[in-house]
């Protein structure tokens, strides 16, 4: 990264001045750069990205030349059948490919168990694109908001493939929309001091929750989780909290690093996660979890649906169709079903009533601490959303309701080897120290807004006790995304 930022503003600030193909040579750096960086994970998925981006591209491209060949647009009913027909087509190749390395396999092996059968000799056995879901989804925003006139389609094919490919969020997102991020790359940009600081800032919180918080609690978790029917209820208590703060760290951490990165070359990524712990119910928790995904499906998928404005059968149907393609966006397994379902059956009530638009404002706005009323709302959301993560996190619904039964069955003390008292502890004291840093900034644009502090050297030494402590609390387990299997 650091490489690509120098060449990025300096080489081409210093060669090449006011030349005017300038940004294209930027953009056309940036995608070689994305590439590079994909590529080194293993190069033949290069192909696949790049077919993905040509299609999308060549989807809009081919929408504008019917417009252009007509001129009553909203008249002509041949020209929305076109446009359709395009749209459809893109839409169709994209989820095919996606379908066919991520869940081929999965529904076959499926339906041969249902009915008996062999799968000898039919399945695919690949291994699954790093980020294919989120750069698929992308791709498809394209196409879709090219289709519904909310975006004009650009004929500039490198700045097409760098909004696809961009290095920082191209394998865990943010699931950008060609809304936001085409249009920072059809534009000159400017290096900005206080936005770079500001995102150096974000990256360093970023590899804190993924390093000291999300790694130290996977250690453990992984440990509870591989040997459940041997623990106490009060471990396996712990490795389902660790796990909801795991899942947390690394995710929420990456699309830290993914958007401070992106601050870093002048490009501004929309917010993926907005204290979603903090939430009082299950409606403000999705809205505050993995945004970007979850405003795809609402915008594509259930207000398309009819939304919430239809009858209360739709709403329910609209519900359960989002939560279930939103577990099964997740991977082929029962378990993000099952995961999807539950939440679908938590919003239910809200959605019903009317209630799931209720939380629309900061918790505690303007105060120091909640009130007793809040507080029970966010510990009753947060125990709602720990079960859910049990469930995402077991390999089977089998072990998930195994687990779920020891945690009430076994004996609630005992002792486990590698496990300590102190181990345990010590995570709990960064999840604390994160929650409370993050409380404090609750309502901002992330995590570490620390410009309050006004002394430099103050903010300076809190920089220094962060690497510090990643330093000398680092894991040293694989510490690959969670997201990365996505």
């Amino acid at each position: 990264m650091l490489v690509v930022f120098f060449l990025y503003w300096f080489l081409f600030d210093k060669f090449l001045g006011e030349c005017k193909h300038k940004l294209v040579l930027q953009n056309a750096f940036v995608v070689i750069a994305s590439y590079v960086f994909y590529g080194w994970w293993d190069w033949r998925f290069l192909l696949l990205i790049a077919f993905t981006s040509l299609c999308s591209w060549m989807s809009g491209v081919l929408m504008q030349k019917v417009d252009n060949n007509n001129t009553a647009i909203d008249e002509n009913k041949s020209v929305a059948r076109k446009r359709k027909l395009i749209t459809g087509a893109n839409i169709v190749l994209n989820l095919a490919i996606l379908a066919t390395f991520k869940y081929y396999d999965f529904f076959v092996t499926e339906f041969a168990k249902l009915f008996h059968l062999s799968t000898d000799g039919i399945l695919l056995k690949v291994i699954l694109p790093v980020g294919i879901s989120f750069y698929t989804f992308q791709a498809l925003s394209y196409s879709i908001d090219v289709y519904r006139r909310k975006i004009e389609p650009t004929k500039d094919i490198v700045a097409f493939f760098a909004f696809i490919s961009f290095f920082p969020q191209l394998v865990a997102g943010p699931i950008e929309r060609a809304t936001n991020l085409l249009p920072q790359f059809l534009k000159k940009r400017e290096f900005d001091y206080a936005t770079a600081v500001d995102g150096c800032r974000q990256i360093l919180w970023g590899l804190f929750k993924k390093i000291v918080v999300a790694d130290n609690c996977a250690v453990i978790v992984n440990q509870i989780f591989a040997d459940y029917a041997n623990m106490p209820s009060s471990l396996l208590i712990v490795g389902a909290l660790f796990f909801t703060f795991q899942i947390y760290g690394d995710f929420s951490g990456y699309s830290d690093i993914a958007i401070g990165t992106a601050k870093l070359f002048g490009i501004n990524l929309m917010q993926n996660f907005n204290m979603p712990y903090f939430s009082r119910d299950i409606a403000e928790f999705w809205r505050r979890w993995h945004i970007s995904l979850n405003t795809w499906f609402r915008d594509y998928v259930y207000i398309p649906l009819g939304g919430s404005r239809t009858t209360k059968a739709k709403v329910v149907r609209n519900t359960f169709v989002i939560f279930l393609l939103s577990g099964l966006w997740h991977g082929a397994n029962w378990t993000f079903v099952v995961w999807g379902a539950f939440h679908a059956m938590l919003f239910m009530p809200l959605i019903l009533l009317g209630k799931n638009r209720k939380n629309m404002d900061v918790v505690a706005s303007g105060k120091l601490f909640p009130t007793i009323k809040e507080l029970v709302q966010m510990f009753v959301t947060f125990v709602l959303v720990v079960i859910g993560w049990v469930i995402f996190r077991s390999e089977t619904i089998g072990d998930a309701m195994q687990y779920f039964s020891a945690m009430v069955s076994s004996d609630f003390i005992g002792l486990v080897k590698d496990i300590t008292v102190f181990t345990v502890l010590k995570v709990f004291f960064f999840i604390g120290f994160m929650l409370l840093v993050e409380w404090y900034n609750r309502g901002k644009e992330h995590g570490f807004d620390i410009n309050v502090i006004k002394r430099r050297w103050v903010r300076w030494c809190i920089y220094l006790l962060l690497v510090v402590i990643m330093v000398f609390f680092k894991s040293y387990d694989n510490s690959q995304f969670i997201y990365f299997q996505f």
